[in-house]
């Protein structure tokens, strides 16, 4: 039997069906893009002091009450204490005076027994203000963010199955009616508990939706139409939802409304269930030969070109292909597979602990957070286009090692400037930024080049569950910055140094058709090290 894709070459690459699927499914990212760092705003700490009751206290001692700490070199007032009520009320009353009359520091101190007072000045309200994720739980605003991607960790293990089982368009479609859903529910949380567990379902179906999107454009596309989709298309798409999130978060700055702005687009997606397809060659290594035919028939009408008369040729080779199911313990059965499957791992906590780190981060960098977090939005888009040339004209590996060497440095460096020269600081944060989005964006295609169509959307929603274990520790990462002020830095600098080294046993998939099954997989081939002339050293493929 032929190729897939030598057999659907009488499409052609870029007819009007290729056009539709083309856009349509990079509009199902824009929904991502708009809720995936929500949580920067929804979970935003506003500025916040103990709570004053209505008592009767004087002008001097109500604007002394709050004790003055030293935070970061710069005065503050108490996030979490007070001078005691009772005595402050009998020294007001006896007309003394804080700071003349009485020395504050002999006066006893307590916590915010009356609640807190939080600043409206950025947030109207936040998880933390409604919930008051502060002081003596202040734990659990990072791991408010923490769940979000406990939720995408738990979407990319499940959705990746149910996609390679029942389809990749069933899940897109449920996935997004969960996130959906789940939104506009998450508004009438009674408590931080179900607050949580609400996050964790939204967010699932979150990443479902992408991961099956993804994998549903790859499959359908193909040639440099898959590459403009897997590089460019699909990220743009999310980019954009990205780039609006803070026009939302600014005019919508009450939480709840916020979550409801964000669930309303997923309803304008409904209509796309009869326009999109599903994947001809996930219906061919199911057997279902006919379904898979009848699509391509009708995508040849619609690029006004004749049909052959038999396209996939005898029915009884393609039972033969439909035999070949695999399932998640085919990631790590073979010695190949499994070593190949490690590094992705690696390559893939790597872009994720970085991606979701530096996106976070970046709300730290500004006294404005809706500015600062546009940036981050802006800088992908060069990073996403420079990924798309480099997929069409870079070997993978290549590939990999540039952008590896450009993070790593970049986030080594910024301990290096000096403290006054803050925009460079955040230059090479966002240079950071630029070179681990592209590896984001390049990880996805390159392991869809990797896996055959059986394991595709499985191998690609494991690897992006294993690298969410990055995503939900990234939350804690960046409150190391407590110890030394650069160490979220570090860590995902020295990450990047790391993955550079993996990248030389990787196998190269540039320019090579799809495999349909394990067997066709690129492999590692020999290496010769330039660097012996009398003696050749090779990499055995033993070692893969």
């Amino acid at each position: 039997m032929k190729e897939y894709e030598e057999t659907t070459a009488f499409l052609g690459l870029w007819g009007p069906y290729q056009k539709i699927v083309f856009f349509l499914i990079c509009s199902t990212a824009l929904p991502n893009g708009l809720v995936v760092f929500s949580i920067v705003f929804l979970n935003g700490i506003p500025k916040h002091h103990c709570l004053i009751p209505e008592v009767n206290l004087t002008e001097e001692w109500r604007a002394a009450i709050i004790p003055i700490e030293v935070l970061n070199g710069k005065q503050e007032l108490s996030r979490c204490s007070r001078y005691r009520l009772d005595v402050v009320l009998n020294l007001s009353a006896q007309g003394l005076n804080p700071g003349v009359d009485v020395n504050l520091t002999d006066v006893d101190q307590e916590n915010c027994v009356d609640g807190w007072n939080y600043s409206k000045d950025i947030y109207q309200s936040t998880f933390v203000s409604e919930f008051n994720l502060v002081c003596k739980d202040q734990w659990k605003q990072p791991f408010t963010s923490s769940i979000n991607f406990v939720g995408v960790l738990f979407g990319s293990f499940v959705s990746g199955q149910l996609s390679d089982r029942f389809g990749r368009k069933p899940v897109l479609f449920v996935t997004m009616a969960v996130q959906t859903i789940f939104s506009f529910v998450t508004i009438f949380s009674p408590s931080w508990t179900v607050l949580c567990i609400l996050i964790f379902l939204a967010s699932s179906g979150q990443i479902g939706n992408y991961v099956a999107g993804f994998v549903l454009g790859c499959e359908i596309l193909s040639g440099n139409a898959r590459v403009l989709f897997s590089s460019l298309g699909i990220s743009l798409g999310f980019s954009i939802g990205y780039m609006i999130l803070p026009l939302f978060a600014f005019f919508l700055r009450d939480w709840k409304s916020l979550q409801l702005g964000l669930a309303v687009p997923g309803l304008l997606y409904i209509p796309m269930w009869w326009m999109i397809t599903e994947s001809p060659r996930w219906l061919l290594s199911q057997g279902r030969a006919e379904e898979a035919e009848a699509i391509l028939r009708n995508a040849a009408k619609k690029n006004k070109i004749e049909a052959p008369d038999v396209i996939f040729g005898d029915p009884k080779e393609v039972n033969i292909q439909a035999k070949q199911q695999y399932h998640i313990i085919d990631l790590i059965r073979t010695l190949h597979v499994r070593n190949t499957t490690f590094l992705l791992f690696l390559l893939w906590v790597t872009v994720a602990t970085g991606y979701v780190g530096l996106s976070i981060n970046t709300a730290q960098l500004h006294p404005n957070p809706y500015l600062s977090c546009f940036l981050s939005a802006v800088v992908e888009v060069p990073a996403y286009i420079s990924s798309w040339l480099a997929l069409q004209y870079i070997s993978r590996r290549l590939s990999f090692v540039c952008i590896l060497v450009v993070a790593g440095s970049s986030l080594y460096l910024i301990q290096l400037v000096p403290e006054g020269l803050s925009g460079v600081t955040i230059a090479l944060e966002m240079l950071g930024k630029f070179a681990i989005t592209a590896g984001a964006t390049l990880v996805y295609a390159y392991t869809a080049e990797i896996y055959p169509t059986g394991l595709r959307n499985t191998g690609t929603a494991v690897c992006g569950s294993v690298s969410r274990m990055g995503s939900i520790l990234s939350p804690f990462l960046l409150s190391l910055s407590v110890y030394y002020k650069f160490m979220p830095q570090l860590v995902l600098g020295t990450l990047a140094f790391v993955s550079l080294f993996t990248t030389l046993f990787m196998p190269e998939t540039f320019k090579k058709p799809l495999p349909q099954c394990i067997e066709e997989m690129p492999k590692r081939k020999r290496f010769k090290c330039p660097f012996f002339t009398r003696k050749e050293v090779v990499l055995k493929e033993s070692w893969l």
